[in-house]
């Protein structure tokens, strides 16, 4: 990428946030159907040609580096649907100022692809598990994928990964019993577990306050098994808040529902079709695809990324905390109406 000049400082917000973490939808497509995320059977897909190339992420990744970001993570959908997606991986592995490069999965294509993405320099992953009950499973997915997805997580383990987590969505009355269960298998395959609280974005559908479990009752729950968990003092930017037991085992609780950490977010999400959001629960995107297309200039897409991070306000998880009417985010139809509103678009 041929841009002027030497590189800036990160592009800062109103809020004096950094602009570091890039989040990238590589494919809108899941092979799963969880209920929390994408509870109907069938979905207007983006098409195809809106679809950015690898090119085009690429490129879109220089300027967004110019611009501050030291951090890209690869989400879907499923991203390991996305055909040779190793060939990007290896693209930007070989950038220098990339500090880290991550990719989020759903586990059931990662058997196959954890040692082609360790040798083309992906260096961390995290795999999205919420259950491991397999008839447990099945009702959330819909489909029969447990064993599959164990065998990835157990592959990457065994890979060397230079990091290797688990992502648990906890839900009252269904896994919140599975808590210590899925801290032991973190031990077992060498992965740390993030437990997250249930979240009103996108296809959550059928969310309710009632069936959110608490950072507090996470906290409860773990102590009441493995005795008291330390906090690690240094969070940053990170959305987990980290605790360590007695026996050195680390684990994360993501607290977006009931305690929001806006003020230290720097992350922004590309979708699979260019759209830039600036916040999980943002309304409207920035269309960069068609700025790419159009012809834009790199230093153009550098100081377009640039300006609209600069009038960045959001804090839509703490807006929403602040709802006393609170509710489900978006009912159905909308979702139809607008597939970007969908977190397997946008990538959560």
């Amino acid at each position: 990428m041929a841009l002027s000049g030497e590189l800036q400082s990160a592009a800062t917000d109103r809020l004096s946030r950094p602009l570091r973490s890039l989040r990238i939808s590589v494919i809108d497509r899941c092979d799963l159907r969880c209920a929390y995320c994408m509870p109907e059977e069938d979905y207007l897909w983006l098409p195809n040609q809106d679809i950015l190339t690898f090119d085009e992420i690429n490129r879109l990744v220089d300027a967004f580096i110019v611009a501050g970001v030291t951090k890209v993570r690869l989400t879907g959908g499923e991203p390991l649907l996305r055909g040779s997606l190793v060939d990007l991986v290896r693209t930007l592995a070989q950038k220098e100022a990339l500090e880290d490069l991550a990719l989020t999965t759903n586990g059931t294509q990662l058997l196959k692809w954890a040692v082609p993405l360790a040798q083309a320099g992906l260096q961390r992953v995290t795999v999205s598990l919420d259950s491991l009950n397999p008839a447990r499973l099945e009702t959330l997915t819909r489909r029969v994928v447990l064993d599959r997805v164990l065998g990835g997580i157990r592959e990457a383990g065994r890979v060397g990964f230079n990091e290797l987590k688990l992502n648990t969505v906890v839900m009252r009355h269904f896994n919140d019993d599975e808590i210590t269960d899925f801290i032991e298998f973190g031990n077992e395959v060498g992965a740390e577990v993030r437990f997250i609280e249930y979240m009103d974005v996108g296809g959550a559908t059928l969310w309710s306050m009632e069936r959110v479990f608490s950072k507090a009752e996470i906290l409860a729950s773990v102590e009441r098994h493995f005795g008291p968990a330390e906090p690690e003092s240094k969070r940053g930017a990170a959305p987990a808040e980290r605790y360590r037991l007695q026996d050195g085992t680390a684990f994360g609780i993501i607290a977006s529902t009931t305690e929001p950490f806006c003020r230290a977010c720097d992350r922004s999400r590309l979708t699979a079709d260019g759209m830039w959001y600036l916040c999980l629960y943002g309304v409207a995107g920035i269309n960069l695809r068609d700025q790419v297309r159009a012809g834009a200039g790199d230093d153009e897409l550098v100081a377009t990324i640039r300006r609209i991070w600069g009038d960045r306000d959001d804090r839509g998880a703490e807006d929403r905390h602040a709802d006393p009417a609170r509710g489900v985010l978006y009912q159905a139809d909308q979702l139809r109406e607008d597939p970007h509103k969908e977190m397997h678009t946008r990538g959560g």
